[in-house]
């Protein structure tokens, strides 16, 4: 039993089969899976991935596709990462205290007068113990001027400084923190915390802190101390430009790399479409419309529209589906709109070919256009 074919479908069908053996990889859309599903019924197989006709033996085309191939690019060294690697100055260097952290005092505490002049009372007690050397009973004295004026900054940056001479340089940075906190411009806060810092081995830091100690006021123990830090702050300042530098030159070649392989994505991409929509001996008749059909901007833009994707799908399947949607208007006026440009419904490509010409009262039908009632039995 033959299944009657218009000669147009036909012709649509075959420059579509031309079009899946240029690009087999088609078949494995969703909408085309009924088609995969037959030829697999018969022990067929679709590539996964597209590949293009060839006389070549298969061996002549691993040879080709070896040669063509770049070779591998030699992994390139990672940037030095740590400042460790860098030839620096530890002299002076201490390992960190980790003391309990000292007592700060109420930060929102406004004290009265009479704890403002007793805080100072403390203070010069506090200094005579330090001109003795007596930094434990120093810190105390400090500690006790803090309580009774949280405010004072240069409070915290003194007792910083006992710290600082007692090998503690977290609790000094702590101290000079607060004492930045109440006072950025502090010169003292600077200066003892740029010299815990250099305790530390935080060269950066300390050459920050102790170039802003002189800046607010000169001072030439601060000036000495930078530049004791200096050559090793340059030396990490350096060690970090050659790293970030390296860095972006890495990531400038992968970025070329990109390009380059999108370029040849594209290239690849318009020769196959150059070699796909070139006329050869043997292309059916309607594989030109086909690809017109295809192409035309109208077409592309309709086929965002679900429904009228939907409705393609489904008329292309069986034709006799147009009945389904003679009352959409979506539908129907893509249909009669791609009939005029393409000459009948029934020379659409792709999908229409001959279902509208022999659906009765369908446009482009073949039945005869009824007489009006007026010219009954007048001929």
């Amino acid at each position: 039993m033959s299944v009657p074919l218009k000669p147009e479908l036909l012709a649509q069908l075959e420059a579509f089969f031309n079009i899946c053996m240029i690009n087999p990889s088609l078949l494995n859309q969703p909408e085309y899976s009924f088609i995969k599903t037959f030829i697999e019924f018969f022990g067929g197989r679709i590539p996964k991935t597209n590949q293009q006709s060839s006389n070549e033996p298969p061996s002549k085309k691993s040879e080709d596709a070896n040669a063509s191939k770049e070779p591998e690019p030699n992994p390139e060294p990672e940037p030095e990462s740590e400042e460790s690697d860098i030839d620096l100055d530890m002299n002076g260097v201490i390992e960190p205290d980790e003391d309990t952290p000292q007592k700060m005092g109420n930060p929102t505490l406004q004290p009265t007068e009479e704890e403002i002049a007793e805080s100072q009372a403390k203070r010069s007690e506090a200094v005579s113990a330090f001109i003795e050397k007596d930094y434990e009973k120093a810190i105390e004295l400090y500690t006790e001027a803090i309580v009774l004026n949280p405010q004072a900054s240069l409070l915290y940056a003194k007792r910083g400084q006992i710290f600082m001479l007692m090998n503690k340089p977290n609790a000094c940075i702590r101290d000079c923190n607060r004492a930045l906190e109440l006072n950025p411009d502090s010169a003292a806060a600077h200066k003892f915390r740029g010299r815990a810092y250099h305790l530390l081995g935080k060269f950066e830091e300390a050459a920050t802190d102790l170039r802003l100690a002189c800046k607010f006021d000169f001072d030439e123990q601060a000036d000495e101390w930078l530049r004791e830090v200096t050559p090793n702050a340059r030396k990490i300042e350096e060690h970090k430009r050659k790293k970030e530098r390296k860095i972006q030159e890495k990531l400038e070649r992968e970025r070329q790399e990109r390009l380059r392989k999108a370029r040849e994505s594209a290239k690849a991409y318009e020769d196959n479409t150059r070699t796909s929509q070139t006329d050869h001996p043997g292309d059916s008749p309607g594989m030109g419309d086909f690809y017109k059909f295809l192409n035309d901007p109208d077409v592309l833009q309709a086929f965002q529209d679900p429904e009228i994707a939907e409705a393609f799908k489904e008329i292309s399947t069986n034709p006799a589906n147009i009945l389904k949607y003679q009352n959409n208007p979506t539908v129907m006026a893509f249909i009669n709109k791609m009939a005029s440009k393409f000459g009948g419904a029934g020379n659409i490509p792709g999908g229409f070919p001959g279902m509208m010409g022999g659906m009765p009262g369908a446009p482009g039908a073949g039945a005869p256009k009824p007489k009006p009632q007026d010219d009954v039995g007048l001929d």
